[in-house]
């Protein structure tokens, strides 16, 4: 190795960007120089010279010895000793220490520096400084606290202390080895006699009921997250402009109070002509988002006017409850709803602009003097976008209460994307946060040989630790506080993400490191504030340090039948998958059942040039018959072949309702605590969800299920399966008779740090109460 590479190597060290890493067959990758100095100007380190390379090694070795502490550490709650590292100019004798506690209360105290084991010494311009470290007594209560440490009046240094539990919350219907299952849904594919073309919350609580009769305990979802309702075709959801907020086109428009209260808007909906708009955005086979959003807000606009009428002018009972709904979400809502607006002024000025980074340069910036203007001129069409948001968060808190009348337990169960958009509301309110000349991906697999770019910049992990991890706290209260359970998407992203910089390509990507234990931490402290169970998709390429911080803290993992597998290629027994997982036979990125036992997804894959070679494309046609033959042998070895049904031994066997039931059968038996069906599989669909590695060349995130929810309340193929998963996981006997709630608390208050330069809001929670909680 160079001198050059060595120096840029110990650069990316500090910085926590991987020189190489190995690809999921094993095999090493050295990162190249240049790919390596791209990303570290991702973090505003310049790399593009030996000189460089050293001026800036250098002074990233200053500002670690100069920074007396940490900005965050995690620590275990009510656990006492625990240690702080601290750094010290030699010269300290007195350290004073403060101790804040999230509640207010103060421990303080004060030692002799000298006293303290000492673990480094390092000289920085003539400057010597000692690392020592701090052992503090003061237990801490599960929260966020801040800890300060003085030289005398001096302050030296300020940390953030995440105090957790030492794993995450599980619901008492997984006490004793119990286990549940449930359907998973992408809640827009919902049919139904009376939604507006897209599936609703109204429709998802028609689901929660039908399947709660069958025997479910949790309901699985797509991120539902808030998109772009002036570019509805951007239609991933997982690429949101807002993490922290909700799709406003999965409201129900009729069941919004005020639409009762607006003849204008009954008048306009029961127009033949409205009727006619409805029934063709029914009957299409792909959701239409341009006409969904084109009809919902047609009446939603008509409803804030009324609302703005009748209550806000009045000052009524309802418009206090949206004071008190725009005052609990605080600046980080304001910042959204006013991004909202002038995301709809500049769109109708040009339409082809997208994103913020296409906006008059002034308005770039959420703190410049112009925003603050437009924000005060148009703060009409500012709640307006915040009244979208009350409705939502008040339709799915009403569907997280439905799941507790109906004993479903846990429940709801919520996705969190890996990222947003980087034309979206959060990077705009955040854009510090964010690497915006970077995208997050994954090096070669085998589903995309040369690697993927998804498009979204990644958080920088320095400037996320720096804020005190506002940004993923907030993502996680709202997408927890009405949900029993949430799946973190890539989760390999609490320790490490790969990053491509722009116009690299993944070849010269790298894993850039986060701080693994502090996030963790937080999930676990947060999976408690909001009785939440988490689990984490861990598919690809995990580190085995991922895997065994994920099992210490209780976080569930994620395991697919079409994975489980052998090292000879056989499928797993059910008895050896891993109790603390969610199990499932496929999810929205990969083949449903049908269409993986047809090669469906192979023919379209190959149609849409994502195999690199035909040869390929021949190799996993005939792995896919071995596979199926194999998991028919699987199914014989369990004694779970359908009445009639034997193993052919050309593999070539038709896949009717009971073999599909049989497969579901048997991950069911698998002693994994969760398993989710897909409603794609449990109507024999063969079309899946989404495509990986296309955008406009597949209707990814807009095809409908075959069948609408009244036909499946019919369906005899839904109740036989639903009949078979009870059997397989019955559901323990409810404590409490039907339509009876669980009492609630008030939740002690806590600070949650809001955007760069705002000051720091209350908000108060409410939690169910179950036994095991903490």
């Amino acid at each position: 190795m160079s001198a050059g590479r060595a120096a840029l190597d110990r650069l990316c060290a500090h910085h926590g960007i991987s020189t190489g890493y190995h690809d999921i067959w094993g095999n090493r990758h050295e990162v190249p120089e240049s790919g390596l100095v791209a990303l570290l100007a991702q973090l505003d380190v310049d790399a593009t010279t030996p000189e460089r390379v050293a001026e800036s090694e250098k002074s990233a070795h200053a500002r670690h010895w100069r920074e007396s502490l940490a900005p965050a550490m995690a620590i275990g709650a009510c656990a006492a000793p625990w240690t702080a590292s601290v750094r010290l100019p030699e010269a300290t004798r007195s350290l004073r220490w403060k101790v804040t506690e999230e509640s207010g209360s103060v421990q303080e105290g004060e030692v002799d520096s000298s006293a303290l084991r000492e673990t480094g010494y390092e000289r920085i311009d003539g400057a010597g400084y000692v690392q020592r470290e701090l052992r503090l007594d003061a237990a801490l209560p599960a929260g966020y606290h801040r800890l300060e440490i003085f030289d005398g009046d001096k302050a030296l240094g300020s940390a953030l202390v995440i105090a957790a539990p030492p794993r995450c919350y599980w619901p008492e219907a997984l006490a004793g080895g119990r286990r549940v299952w449930g359907p998973a849904v992408q809640l827009y594919s919902l049919r139904s006699d009376r939604n507006w073309g897209i599936g609703d919350f109204t429709d998802l609580g028609r689901l929660l009921e039908d399947w709660a009769a069958l025997g479910a305990g949790i309901i699985g979802l797509n991120p539902l997250h808030a998109l772009f309702p002036q570019f509805p075709r951007h239609a991933s959801p997982y690429s949101p402009s807002s993490r922290e907020r909700l799709n406003v086109l999965y409201l129900d428009v009729e069941a919004i109070e005020d639409f009762r209260d607006s003849e204008p808007a009954q008048q306009r909906v029961r127009s033949a002509q409205f009727q006619a708009r409805l029934a063709a955005l029914r009957e299409s086979e792909l959701v239409d988002y341009e006409g969904v959003a084109g009809t919902k807000f047609e009446i939603l606009e008509l409803l804030y006017a009324g609302f703005r009428a009748r209550h806000v002018e009045a000052d009524s009972p309802r418009a206090r409850a949206f004071r008190d709904f725009q005052a609990r979400e605080g600046e980080a809502l304001r910042r959204y709803a006013l991004f909202e607006a002038l995301h709809a002024e500049f769109h109708a000025r040009d339409p082809s602009a997208w994103g913020w980074r296409h906006w008059p340069q002034e308005c770039r910036d959420p703190d410049a003097g112009a925003v603050a203007r437009l924000a005060a001129e148009r703060l009409e069409r500012v709640e307006f976008h915040e009244y979208l948001q009350w409705q939502a968060a008040r339709q799915l808190a009403r569907l997280g209460e439905r799941c507790d009348e109906l004993g479903l337990a846990p429940g709801l169960y919520l996705d969190l994307a890996v990222s947003v958009d980087r034309g979206g509301s959060d990077t705009w309110s955040n854009p510090r946060g964010y690497a915006l000349e970077a995208s997050v991906g994954t090096p070669p697999d085998e589903f995309k040989q040369k690697g993927q770019d998804w498009g979204l910049p990644p958080l920088r992990p320095d400037r996320l630790r720096a804020d005190g991890y506002a940004d993923l706290r907030r993502a996680l209260v709202a997408n927890m506080r009405d949900a029993g359970a949430l799946r973190i998407d890539h989760v390999m992203g609490l320790m490490r993400l790969f990053w491509i910089a722009r116009d690299s390509g993944a070849g010269s990507g790298s894993y850039v490191q986060y701080a693994f234990d502090e996030l963790l931490a937080i999930v676990a402290l947060e999976s408690h504030r909001n009785h939440c169970l988490v689990i984490g998709e861990d598919l690809g390429t995990v580190p085995d340090e991922v895997r065994a911080g994920l099992t210490r803290v209780g976080v569930l993992s994620y395991r697919l039948l079409y994975f489980e597998r052998g090292n000879d290629g056989a499928f797993l027994p059910a008895a050896d998958y891993p109790p603390e997982a969610l199990v499932a036979v496929s999810t929205h990125d990969l083949a449903t059942l049908a269409g993986w036992w047809e090669g469906r997804d192979l023919v379209l894959r190959r149609g849409l040039g994502l195999f690199p070679k035909d040869s390929t494309y021949e190799k996993q046609l005939v792995d896919r018959a071995q596979e199926r033959l194999r998991l028919m042998l699987a199914l014989q070895h369990a004694d779970l072949l359908p009445a009639g049904t034997v193993v052919e031994p050309t593999g070539v066997q038709a896949l009717t309702p009971a073999l599909a039931e049989a497969i579901h059968a048997f991950v069911a038996a698998s002693p994994s605590r969760v398993l989710m069906v897909q409603l794609e599989d449990a109507l024999g669909a063969t079309e899946q969800a989404n495509m990986p590695g296309t955008t406009d060349e597949h209707p990814n995130w807009c095809r409908k299920l075959p069948e609408s929810l009244e036909r499946m309340r019919g369906s005899a193929r839904v109740a036989s399966l639903g009949k078979r998963m009870a059997a397989a996981r019955p559901q323990p006997p409810k404590t409490a008779p039907p339509g009876a709630r669980e009492v609630r608390i008030p939740r002690a208050t806590y600070r949650l740090q809001l955007h760069r330069g705002s000051t720091s809001m209350p908000r108060s929670r409410s939690s169910r109460i179950s036994p095991g909680s903490a």
